[in-house]
């Protein structure tokens, strides 16, 4: 089964995939060196980044990542600040050290090679490590693959994600397998989900992860509603959500009846807040990826301060639920952008949202997989197609729309009784088949869509 441990991963931006996963194989790399004796006699690493991951790495700061991951940083506690101090030393002085103590001689521009010609044989997200001597001998040579969310697999082992055997009391594989538990346990989704995960971890644990990812998300709104500025990349995007929030404070304060529709612009607010963060390399949960980490959150947020009756029961209720939707996708499609295009991230964020909306305002395990399908019924066939191989365009404002999507999808599933004409199943099997059709370059390539028709300067 996979945990919310594992899909719900504290990190930095601007990407799951081509940041936090690079970042992390390349700790994995550093560690196996470390745990096998070799790493003393490593005089050079050279990292090569293939397919997604070469065409767009730069832009995602995967070259970077790189860097932090041999240093012996962590997605979880590296802290931004330092993480672009320690790039920037490294560049300058051309040296690093592996783990943080053994120093050897490194060019990012000569030892993090793009290779855009090179098919990757498993994954489109795929970096090789090799760890060479003084003499310039192989010491350990090492493949990667980064499927999505944060999630990394060794390139032999890519075509068995998800399989770890764990014992789970209620195990599931689909959305009627789920829905069979529950109504054989008499349990919410929550229920079962938390059930599952207190049975391979003290229940003290798994409520403190729900309790921070809730408590990293919100802090994340609240961050990136108090910046402003340009962010990174070339774009000169500028950041708009304290600016936007700012104007709809002042339009409340000037007339006398606000606009029906304004809870849904803070909704899209607090969504673009965190996306703004998240491209300006801050802290963000992956939710199920950096590059749709401001739905959930948002959402969270318009029923934790606009919602009757909203309580952190109904929030663990929440996540714990938008966990097990993200599994199921996780499990028999894909979120990864370079695999499935945006419908497997911020259409799956979108379903998450939904069906974690509908449980914390009380509904039922039917109503709640209706949510879920509508909200990603309505995403199908989304591309990623990144302006400049940055998380801006249209990234940040999608997010906005990934959120909105979800309330009405989790309102409409509250207003009716749950029975539905197509399964949350049908339609995690037609996104599966969407991504397996569309074309490389609307999977985040940055080859086709915007990223050609937009100008980048």
């Amino acid at each position: 089964m996979i945990s919310i441990f594992e899909l719900f991963k504290v990190g930095i931006g601007p990407s799951s995939s081509h940041t936090v996963g690079p970042m992390k194989a390349a700790r994995a790399f550093v560690d196996d060196l470390e745990r096998l004796r070799l790493l003393e006699r490593v005089g050079r690493v050279e990292a090569t980044l293939f397919g997604s991951l070469a065409f767009t790495g730069r832009g995602h700061g995967s070259d970077k990542a790189v860097i932090l991951g041999l240093a012996g940083e962590i997605p979880a506690a590296v802290d931004p600040d330092h993480a672009r101090d320690l790039v920037a030393a490294t560049a300058t002085s051309r040296m690093l050290a592996l783990l943080g103590r053994h120093r050897i001689g490194f060019d990012p521009a000569r030892d993090v090679v793009f290779d855009v010609l090179t098919q990757p044989k498993r994954h489109p997200n795929t970096v090789r490590f090799v760890a060479s001597d003084r003499e310039g001998a192989v010491v350990a040579d090492g493949v990667w693959c980064s499927i999505g969310g944060g999630f990394i697999l060794r390139e032999e082992d890519a075509e068995r994600p998800g399989e770890d055997g764990s014992p789970c009391p209620f195990p599931f594989s689909s959305a009627s397998e789920l829905l069979a538990c529950t109504g054989r346990a008499g349990l919410s989704i929550a229920q079962v989900m938390h059930a599952n995960e207190v049975a391979t971890r003290p229940q003290a644990e798994v409520d403190g992860h729900v309790a921070l990812i809730r408590d990293v998300m919100f802090s994340c709104i609240d961050r990136g509603l108090a910046q402003d500025g340009t962010l990174p990349g070339g774009l000169k995007v500028v950041r708009r959500a304290r600016t936007l929030l700012g104007r709809l404070r002042e339009i409340a304060s000037t007339e006398n009846v606000s606009p029906a529709h304004e809870v849904m612009d803070l909704v899209g607010i607090y969504a673009m807040a965190v996306n703004e963060e998240n491209a300006a390399g801050g802290r963000v949960v992956t939710a199920p990826t950096n590059g749709a980490a401001g739905v959930l959150p948002a959402v969270m947020r318009y029923y934790r301060d606009h919602c009757r009756g909203a309580t952190d029961q109904g929030l663990s209720a929440f996540l714990l639920t938008a966990a097990a939707v993200g599994a199921l996708f996780k499990m028999n499609a894909s979120i990864s952008g370079a695999e499935v295009g945006c419908q497997g991230e911020v259409g799956v964020a979108s379903a998450m949202a939904a069906a974690g909306l509908c449980a914390a305002l009380g509904g039922t395990n039917a109503q709640i997989e209706n949510a879920a399908e509508i909200a990603m019924e309505h995403h199908l066939g989304l591309t990623c197609d990144p302006v400049g191989g940055l998380v801006q365009i249209p990234c940040i404002e999608r997010n906005a729309f990934g959120a909105v999507k979800a309330i009405t999808a989790a309102s409409l599933a509250l207003l009716g009784d749950g029975s539905h004409r197509v399964s949350l199943d049908s339609v995690i099997a037609t996104m599966r088949q969407t991504g397996a059709d569309m074309q490389s370059k609307y999977k985040e390539t940055s080859l086709g869509g915007l990223a050609v028709n937009v100008v980048d300067c």
